[in-house]
């Protein structure tokens, strides 16, 4: 797996013997990982080109760690027996957690992709107080975090997703337009129970999280096309640009703020102060609204209206296909990206979503005539942000393996 976030650039180091070591260990890591398990020594060694001495060493010492575990022996393809090699489970442990517009949650994922511990709470948190809204969830998430401790899993990293233009290296959310934050200094805002457990919290962009849950499969394996634009649907829309499985961020790690495009300059105002942007015709505020739905409906509602043949919803959801189209149009005459994958409310009305985006399309993307761009999607996931914050702490031992084994 590449690494999940890309931001600016970093002269090579010279190579020495320590390096040369963790780079192998990550070698392993990522060939186990991303192949999902079941590989003996050999056939890692042959899929690596490491000799099978080094792959034995540094393969047991993965074992001591307790990143990879063992299973029985079984018979391999040459007859001789093969002891098949998988991600360790409920040893370490990422945690992703959220704030969004309507709900707060957290998940924590082993290195197995197993869910050891979530929750996720309603709440009503537009124009909402930080100060009130960060300690809930730092209890919430306090709570969950001793669950998983119970399991005698290590906790490797958590991270705080918000919807808006973060700073990561500063933990600063500089500005939620939809939650009405503006420069809030976040991780302090946790609370002390958390800081409690010692974690170490970072700030990220709920969108770019929700993104790499939808390229990963399983922690370090990733799906098969991991190239894509992700749009999310929630009360705003978010985007991310997905390259062989990591985050395009930008210098800044902003790139991708597909919501606040405008589509009409002219149109209704937005919460970020511009006019017309695609989330006041694409988000789901917008799509309830024109559809003339009470506002905690869900996309499942919206579904069902669709299936019923409901003449006034199916023309919201072409509006908001008609906005993305245009949006997302846009945004891949710049990046030329070959699948777009839309995830959280927008996923289920894919099918009706499709028409409109494909008609701007075929009037406003250059390359149309010459590729078919994919649509897709996102697997379901009632909290793709916290599973994305888990998997990116959890991709700090996949890719660095090293930091986690002891020196032998």
């Amino acid at each position: 797996m590449t690494t999940p976030v890309r931001s600016g650039g970093t002269q090579p180091a010279a190579a020495r013997q320590s390096s040369l070591r963790g780079h192998n260990l990550s070698v392993i890591t990522r060939t186990v990982f991303g192949e999902g398990g079941g590989l003996s020594r050999a056939e890692v060694a042959a899929l690596t080109s490491l000799t099978r001495a080094t792959v034995s060493r540094l393969t047991q010492e993965l074992i001591d760690a307790r990143i990879l575990t063992e299973r029985e022996t079984q018979v391999g393809r040459p007859g001789r027996p093969a002891t098949p090699l998988f991600p360790a489970e409920r040893t370490m442990a990422g945690v992703g957690i959220e704030v969004n517009i309507d709900y707060m949650a957290g998940r924590a994922l082993d290195l197995a992709g197993r869910t050891l511990a979530e929750f996720k709470e309603p709440g009503d948190f537009a124009a909402s107080e930080p100060a009130v809204v960060l300690p809930a969830l730092g209890d919430l998430a306090a709570a969950m975090v001793a669950e998983v401790r119970a399991t005698g899993a290590r906790i490797v990293g958590a991270h705080l997703a918000i919807p808006g233009l973060v700073d990561a290296d500063a933990g600063t959310v500089l500005l939620a337009p939809n939650l009405g934050w503006d420069r809030v200094d976040a991780v302090p805002l946790l609370g002390p129970r958390l800081a409690a457990h010692g974690l170490s919290v970072r700030v990220s962009n709920d969108a770019k999280l929700q993104a790499l849950a939808a390229a990963l499969r399983a922690p370090g394996r990733l799906v098969p096309d991991p190239t894509f634009l992700y749009v999310s649907g929630d009360i705003g829309i978010g985007s991310a640009i997905i390259v062989d499985g990591a985050i395009e961020g930008g210098q800044h790690g902003w790139a991708g703020e597909l919501g606040h495009v405008s589509i009409e300059p002219s149109g209704p105002p937005c919460h970020c102060g511009s006019f017309g942007c695609l989330e006041r015709y694409a988000g789901k505020h917008a799509v309830l609204d024109a559809a003339l739905l009470p506002l905690d409906s869900t996309a499942g509602d919206v579904q069902r209206r669709l299936e019923a043949g409901d003449e006034r919803t199916h023309r919201a959801v072409a509006r908001a296909g008609w906005a993305l189209g245009i949006g997302i149009a846009d945004a891949l005459n710049l990046i030329d990206i070959p699948k777009v994958v839309l995830g959280t409310g927008l996923a289920p009305l894919v099918p009706w979503l499709l028409p409109a985006i494909r008609h701007e399309f075929a009037t406003r993307l250059l390359a149309a005539r010459f590729i078919e761009i994919g649509v897709e999607g996102a697997p379901p996931d009632p909290a793709p942000a916290s599973t994305g914050g888990a998997l990116l702490a959890l991709d700090a031992v996949i890719s660095h393996p090293a930091s986690w084994v002891p020196a032998s």
